[in-house]
C-alpha cells in the first residue's frame, strides 16, 4: 500500500525515504501513477448553453472578481439580479454613506451582566429610536461596493436593442485550467466568440471579441456605473440616484481612456486600453460606450483607487498570465481524483471539489477574510464574518496551498488593536476578535454576532496549520504575539466555577445561533475549542522558548466536562429535556464539531458522540440548516469510524447542500452563493482522504465497500 501526503508530512514523519526512492505519491487501493491533473481538472469545466439566473461564471485572482452572463461579459444583469449576480468587485471597493445624524459608536452599546460586572456590547435595539438608527447605520457602512458594469451593447439591424432571448446557440465553457471563460453566441445567424479572463496579479479584466456584428456597429462594448444600494444581500445597484455619484472621462487618446468615479469620499478609477480603432461615446450619465470599427477587438479594464498609468500588457498577455497561473495552482496543490470509483455518485463529488477549489481560490483568498459570497454579491452588507474564516480558509492548508491562507491572516494586526479595545471594555484580557466586520475592523453591532466567541480559536488553529506547514522560527515570529494576545482572551473569559471547581463558558450564543446567552452554559463545540486553542497556545509558548502559562494549564485541566443526557450530548448544559423543541433541532448542528473539526481530546466521550451524531442524522430539522453543516457533519462521522455517514453526509439531498453548475453552494432566494459551504467540502474531503494526527487507516473518511477507489496526492492531515 502506497500512502499519500503532503511532502511536509512526509518529512515530519520521518518518510522522505519514499520520495528519495522515486516511489509515487498517491493513494488508493494499490500503487498507481500520478493523477492526470489535466484530464482531472477539464472533464469538470462547467458549461453553459441558456441564460439562467444561476449559470453565471466569474473569473478572479482573490482580490478582484468580475462574473459574467452567457455573453462572456455582464450584458444582461437585470436577468441575473436575482440569481447569481453578475458583480465586479474588490477588497478595496467600500463605501460608507455620509453619516448626517453624527451617530457614535457608543450609541451601539448596551450593557450585559453575565460575570457579575457590566459588559457592553454592541447590539441592534428592538426599540425605535436614535439608539437603533445609529446600530443600522454602523451595521450597514461601511459596504462593499459594484465597481461597474462591463457588457456588450447588442442592436438589429435597425438599430434596436437585442434583449436576451433573441440571444441563441449558447456555448460557454469555463476553462479551469486556464483560468479563462470562453462564449459563444448566436444573434440571428451571426456569431459571436467571446474570451474573458482576470489577471492573477491585477485587478484587470482581459476580453477579446470576434464577430461580424461589431464591424458593422451592431456589437459595442458598453461600461455602466451604479450607485450602491448598502442592502443586506443584493447587487449593490441602484440605477435611480444619478445625481449621488459622478463618471468623468479625464483622459483619452487613440487606444485608452480613463474614467473617474465619484461615489461621496470614496473615488476609483477604470482605464480601459484597446487594440485596433474604436470610438467612445457617453450614451447618458455614468453610460459610455465604446464601438469597434473591425470584426476582431480586445481590450483590458484596469480598476484602481488611486490615478492609474496605462497597464504594460495587452489582453493577450493578460491571458497568458492567466494560463500560466491557474496550469501552476492545479499543478501544485492537492488532488483527489474520483474517476476510478463506481459508486454513482462519486463523479458529482468530484465536479464539487474541483469547482469549489477554483471558487475559493478566486473568491476567497485575498487580502481580507471574505464575505459569505466572496466577490460575486453582497451578503451582510458585503462585510466578511470572522467566525466563517475557518471555513473559508483552512482548506487552503490542508490543500498544499498555505500562502493563500496566508494572503488574510495579515489583516488580524491591522485589526488587534480593535478586538483588544473590545476585550478592554468588557473587562477581558488579550484581544477578543469580533463577529462581523470590514477592512478597518470595526465591529458590525448585532443580536447574534457580538456574544459569539467561537471565532476566537481560529487564529490560533489556522496559525497552527501554517506552522505544521513551515515550521520555522520565522511563523513564529510573525504570528506568536497575536496566538499569545488571542489566547490570553480565552483564558480571562472563562468563569471560574468555585462551588465545582471547574471552569464554565457562558453569557454567549454557541455556533448553533437559535441558543440564547442569557441562558447558554457551556456548548459543546466551543468548550472543545477552547481545550484545542488553549493547549496549542501552550505550544507556542513552549516552541518560543517560554515557559508554560500555569493558569492557561489550569484552565485546559478543569474545564467543564460535555453536558449529556440519555447518552446524548445536549447542545449546551442547560438544554436539558428538549431534544424535540424545535429551537435546539434547527440550525448548525454543532456540537458534532466537538469531534470533527476538533480532534479528540479527554472532554469528548467516542460512544456519547456516535449515539449524537446517530440521533441528529435521523431527527434533526435539516431544512434549517447551513452548508457547511453537511461537511461538519462527515467530518465527525470520519473520525468516529463511520465512512458512510460521511460520504452520505457530503452528498446529502438538501437545499443548503445543492450546487450549482458553476460550483456555488446554494442556499435559499437570499443566498445563492455560500463559499463556506465550498470551502467545509474542501475541508472535509482532505481530511476523509489524507486523515488526521494518529490515524493510520487508509482514506478513513470513504467506505471499503470496493466502490470508492478514490486517488488522491498532496494533502495534508488535520490536527
Amino acid at each position: 500500500m502506497i500512502y499519500s501526503m503532503r511532502k511536509s508530512a512526509l518529512s515530519i514523519r520521518g518518510s522522505l525515504l519514499l520520495l528519495a526512492a522515486g516511489v509515487l505519491i498517491s493513494c488508493g487501493t494499490g500503487p498507481v501513477e500520478k493523477i492526470d491533473r489535466l484530464a482531472l481538472v477539464k472533464r469538470n469545466n462547467p458549461n453553459i448553453s441558456e441564460i439562467e439566473e444561476l449559470s453565471s461564471l466569474s473569473a478572479g485572482n482573490g482580490n478582484f472578481a468580475v462574473t459574467v452572463d452567457a455573453t462572456g461579459l455582464q450584458s444582461f444583469p437585470e436577468r441575473y439580479s436575482k440569481g447569481v449576480p453578475l458583480g465586479t468587485q474588490s477588497q478595496w471597493g467600500w463605501h460608507s454613506f455620509p453619516n448626517t445624524e453624527r451617530y457614535t459608536f457608543e450609541e451601539t452599546l448596551k450593557d450585559y451582566n453575565f460575570r457579575g460586572w457590566e459588559e457592553p456590547y454592541a447590539v441592534q435595539f428592538n426599540e425605535p429610536g436614535r439608539k437603533q438608527d445609529a446600530a443600522n447605520y454602523f451595521r450597514e457602512n461601511p459596504h462593499r461596493l459594484h465597481l461597474g458594469y462591463i457588457g456588450l451593447e447588442l442592436t438589429d439591424n435597425v438599430g434596436e436593442r437585442i434583449t436576451a432571448d433573441q440571444i441563441s446557440g449558447i456555448d460557454q465553457e469555463l476553462v479551469l485550467w486556464e483560468g479563462v471563460i470562453r462564449s459563444r453566441f448566436l444573434v440571428g445567424t451571426d456569431t459571436a466568440r467571446v474570451q474573458t479572463a482576470v489577471h492573477p496579479e491585477k485587478d484587470q479584466l482581459a476580453v477579446t471579441l470576434s464577430s461580424p456584428m461589431l464591424a458593422d456597429g451592431r456589437m459595442k462594448v458598453n461600461m455602466r456605473f451604479p450607485y450602491p444600494t448598502g442592502k443586506h444581500s443584493d447587487d449593490a445597484t441602484d440605477w435611480n440616484v444619478p445625481g449621488k455619484h459622478r463618471t468623468e472621462l479625464i483622459t483619452k487618446d487613440d487606444h485608452s481612456f480613463v474614467l473617474k468615479r465619484t461615489v461621496a469620499s470614496i473615488i476609483y478609477y477604470l482605464t480601459v486600453t484597446y487594440e485596433g480603432e474604436a470610438t467612445l461615446t457617453e450614451k447618458e450619465t455614468h453610460y459610455f460606450v465604446l464601438t469597434p470599427v473591425n470584426d476582431r477587438f480586445s481590450f483590458t479594464c484596469d480598476f484602481s483607487p488611486e490615478k492609474p498609468q496605462l497597464p504594460e500588457n495587452t489582453a493577450q498577455e493578460a491571458f497568458e498570465a492567466s494560463s500560466r497561473y491557474w496550469a501552476s495552482f492545479w499543478q501544485k496543490g492537492g488532488a483527489v481524483d474520483f474517476s476510478q470509483c463506481t459508486d454513482e455518485r462519486a463523479a458529482e463529488l468530484e465536479r464539487r471539489v474541483v469547482l469549489s477549489q477554483y471558487l475559493m481560490a478566486i473568491q476567497s483568498a485575498g487580502d481580507y477574510p471574505p464575505q459569505e459570497t466572496g466577490l460575486t454579491y453582497n451578503s451582510w452588507h458585503g462585510k466578511f464574518h470572522l467566525e466563517m474564516h475557518w471555513w473559508h480558509a483552512v482548506h487552503f492548508a490542508l490543500w498544499n496551498r498555505t500562502s493563500l491562507l496566508e494572503r488574510s491572516m495579515d489583516w488580524y494586526t491591522t485589526a488587534y488593536p480593535r478586538a483588544k479595545e473590545i476585550a478592554e471594555r468588557q473587562q477581558f484580557e488579550g484581544a477578543r476578535w469580533m463577529k462581523m466586520t470590514d477592512p478597518s475592523a470595526m465591529e458590525a453591532p448585532s443580536k447574534v454576532g457580538s456574544f459569539l466567541i467561537w471565532q476566537q480559536p481560529h487564529f490560533i488553529y489556522m496559525a497552527e496549520l501554517i506552522y505544521r506547514n513551515n515550521p520555522s522560527q520565522e511563523v513564529l515570529d510573525k504570528y506568536g504575539f497575536l496566538v499569545e494576545e488571542t489566547a490570553r482572551f480565552m483564558a480571562s473569559f472563562a468563569t471560574y466555577d468555585e462551588q465545582e471547581g471547574r471552569y464554565l463558558l457562558k453569557g454567549i450564543i454557541p455556533a448553533q445561533e437559535t441558543l440564547r446567552a442569557s441562558e447558554t452554559i457551556n456548548p459543546p463545540f466551543e468548550l472543545s475549542y477552547w481545550h484545542y486553542g488553549m493547549s496549542v497556545a501552550q505550544q507556542w509558548r513552549e516552541r518560543m522558548g517560554q515557559q508554560r502559562d500555569m493558569h492557561w494549564d489550569e484552565l485546559i485541566d478543569k474545564l467543564s466536562p460535555l453536558a449529556y443526557q440519555d447518552g446524548l450530548y445536549l447542545a449546551s448544559e442547560d438544554a436539558t429535556d428538549t431534544y424535540m423543541d424545535i429551537r435546539f433541532t434547527s440550525d448548525h448542528p454543532s456540537v458534532l464539531g466537538a469531534l470533527g473539526m476538533m480532534p479528540e481530546s479527554k472532554l469528548v466521550r467516542r460512544e456519547t458522540m456516535q449515539n449524537t451524531l446517530n440521533w441528529i442524522w435521523d431527527n434533526w430539522n435539516w431544512d434549517k440548516t447551513w452548508g457547511w453543516d453537511y461537511p461538519m457533519t462527515a467530518m465527525s462521522a470520519a473520525r468516529l469510524g463511520d465512512p458512510e455517514k460521511a460520504v452520505g453526509a457530503l452528498l446529502m439531498d438538501k437545499r443548503t447542500n445543492t450546487y450549482l453548475v458553476n460550483g456555488h453552494n446554494y442556499q435559499d432566494a437570499r443566498l445563492r452563493v455560500y463559499l463556506p459551504g465550498n470551502g467545509g467540502l474542501l475541508t472535509a474531503v482532505a481530511m476523509m482522504c489524507a486523515g488526521w494526527d494518529g490515524n493510520k487507516e487508509d482514506t478513513p473518511g470513504f467506505p471499503k465497500d470496493g466502490k470508492w477507489d478514490v486517488q488522491w496526492e498532496d494533502l495534508a492531515p488535520m490536527p
